[in-house]
């Protein structure tokens, strides 16, 4: 069992998987990660972005984010079907799942004390957006000293060639990049 890994699927949402040409491709491979890290006995851990009107209210004007959010407060409120994570990728009971109000996962959630009541000490990441949420995971998690592993088919951008070099240049200096077709043998094996 690999109970000091977690395998987290972040912003993987009905409204943000619109925005990539190969949602399709992301959530088959996300799907299959899953269902290897479960195998496993790997934690499954869930990230998604959504606001409530007090976290709205809550975001300085100067915060670039702020006016993309009130401006498309339907598409990012909570409990709407877009903040919702796809039904292909859908937690089951006793996974984690967390809600964020900010790119990254570890400043407005409590994940961090969820991986480490769990032992979790190594993270495999599959999210949508590349240059968003696993650029944050990435950084932050390596300096929160977790051994890192990116599913470079299981991460998705709305530039692509932003993905591309993130993937090719930026990860691996804090994270090991791999497919989900290695999963198995370079994380469980």
């Amino acid at each position: 069992m690999s109970n000091n890994i977690a395998l987290l699927v972040m912003d993987y949402q009905n409204g943000i998987l619109g925005n990539v040409s190969n949602a399709e491709a992301l959530l088959k491979n996300a799907r299959k990660a899953i269902d290897t890290a479960r195998r496993y006995g790997a934690t499954i851990g869930y990230v998604r972005v959504a606001f409530d009107e007090t976290d709205i209210q809550a975001l300085p004007e100067r915060n670039k984010m702020a006016a993309f959010v009130a401006q498309h407060r339907d598409r990012v409120r909570n409990g709407s079907q877009a903040t919702a994570i796809h039904d292909t990728v859908a937690p089951l009971p006793g996974d984690i799942v967390v809600r964020k109000t900010r790119v990254g996962p570890f400043t407005t959630t409590d994940l961090e004390q969820q991986l480490r009541a769990r032992d979790v000490d190594t993270l495999v990441l599959a999210g949508v957006s590349t240059s968003g949420v696993v650029l944050s995971t990435v950084r932050e998690a390596a300096d929160r000293d977790y051994k890192l592993f990116v599913l470079s088919d299981a991460c998705g951008d709305s530039a692509p060639d932003a993905h591309d070099c993130l993937i090719e240049k930026v990860f691996p200096r804090q994270a090991d990049v791999i497919t989900v077709e290695e999963l198995e043998a370079r994380v469980f094996g």
